[in-house]
């Protein structure tokens, strides 16, 4: 039997939390995490000046951590505004502590 994410052998929570631990397990997702984490909790402007990472690596990263539901956005042109999502944030770190105690 092969064992894949989609079998039944794993429960919704094994799923959730490997969904959030690959969503975040990158260092630029993490500092992204980080920044959005902070108590100003919304962003309005362009993300790669403040960690001067490229835009085009940027992007794709929170194209992934949106999927995941970690954070959130809102794309009104000119501006885009992404913030931490705070109905998965929470118990995101109550799946990710229960698995590391």
């Amino acid at each position: 039997m092969i064992i894949t994410l989609e079998t039944d052998y794993f429960t919704k929570e094994h799923k959730q939390i490997l969904r959030f631990a690959i969503a975040s397990g990158h260092p630029v997702k993490s500092d992204i995490l980080q920044f959005f984490n902070l108590p100003s909790c919304c962003f309005h402007s362009n993300i790669s000046s403040e960690l001067t990472i490229a835009k085009s690596i940027i992007s794709q990263h929170l194209i992934e951590l949106k999927a995941a539901g970690l954070i959130q956005g809102d794309i009104t042109p000119p501006t885009v505004k992404y913030c931490i999502n705070h109905k998965n944030w929470d118990p995101a770190k109550s799946l990710m502590n229960e698995l590391l105690i």
